[in-house]
């Protein structure tokens, strides 16, 4: 088998392919045949050296990957042969709060998914939801599971509340796609007139070009006649933008930013009376119950492109390019 294999601060240049027997699945362990893979954010910190939990040496790269049980070791109850499944970034967070005994993560301190075969632990892997392909339930891990925490896992999104999502990468994408599913009022900002009418077209009420309106906040009250959204997620790091977007009470997700984020106003961050909460991706209840609504929905994840694994490089330097709109994909044949 070959898997692809990336090195903690190392860049583009530092990733390999190697070859390797294919495993076998111990007690309590599933073997998977990935089918896909997509790409997010937490690879290109971890090329970058930015990456804030433990990364092996070498590691197999990419925590997102859906694929085929093809054998089951002794034990196992969840899982037969055949079926169609999708790794959990956390394998060990079942629920509850994120702590340090519970961090371990495909594609750093684990081997990832991007390779052939893959041994999982059966508790570490849950089925597709609905009729997703094998490309689309590979982009669900990482990101849709953010988007989903960010939305319900704090104070919780009601059907009438407001959203605020930023940009169009994949996070807020999802987030859309499911603050819509969950019934809200959803606005989002843009970075071109372009990519506004692609996020209008997935639902969003309103879009704000932010290359055109930078204090788009003020914008934001305009739309919610000067209350405020309930919920904002940050993926930017424009906190004290967000801050002011955000109703008396409501609260701002921190999912992160690989540009960096502007120092929060502590006093604007008192007087609005937010709350502020940083996101770690999401246990495997969040993902459960986001696959649940899901597959009742009907909702397809939004590809951008997809690249067959031996372009494995390629889906990379397009990634850290930029520009794109949706989750980049690599497929691997039957």
């Amino acid at each position: 088998m070959k898997s692809y294999h990336i090195q903690y601060g190392g860049g583009l240049e530092s990733l390999r392919l190697r070859e390797h027997p294919v495993p076998e699945p111990g007690a309590g362990e599933v073997l998977v045949r990935i089918r896909a893979n997509s790409l997010s954010a937490r690879e290109l910190n971890i090329l970058r050296g930015r990456y804030p939990l433990p990364v092996a040496d070498a590691i197999i790269a990419a925590s997102d990957g859906a694929g085929e049980v093809v054998a089951v070791g002794a034990g196992v109850e969840r899982f037969q042969v055949g079926d169609r499944v999708m790794g959990v970034v956390f394998p060990h967070w079942f629920d509850g709060r994120f702590d340090l005994a519970r961090a371990d993560q495909l594609g750093g301190s684990l081997d990832g998914l991007l390779t052939e075969y893959a041994v999982l632990d059966q508790d570490g892997v849950l089925p597709i939801p609905g009729d997703l392909t094998f490309e689309e339930a590979a982009t669900l891990p990482c990101a849709a599971v953010t988007a989903w925490n960010a939305l319900v896992g704090g104070q919780g999104l009601e059907p009438g509340e407001s959203v605020l999502t930023l940009g169009s990468g994949g996070v807020s994408l999802f987030a859309l796609q499911l603050a819509k599913v969950l019934g809200a009022h959803v606005i989002a900002t843009a970075g071109s007139d372009e990519k506004a009418a692609r996020l209008t077209e997935l639902g969003a009420d309103a879009v704000i070009n932010h290359t055109v309106t930078p204090d788009w906040s003020k914008q934001v009250r305009e739309l919610t006649d000067g209350r405020g959204v309930d919920h904002v997620v940050d993926v930017a790091g424009t906190l004290n933008e967000s801050l002011r977007a955000t109703a008396t009470g409501g609260e701002v997700a921190f999912v992160g930013s690989l540009g960096g984020a502007d120092p929060v106003d502590a006093r604007l961050l008192f007087t609005s009376s937010v709350t502020l909460r940083p996101i770690a991706l999401g246990h495997r209840a969040h993902f459960e119950a986001m696959n649940k609504a899901i597959a009742a929905a009907g909702l397809r994840p939004v590809i951008d492109r997809i690249f067959p694994f031996e372009e494995t490089p390629d889906a990379f330097r397009y990634y850290v390019d930029g520009g794109g709109f949706g989750k980049i994909v690599i497929t691997q044949p039957a």
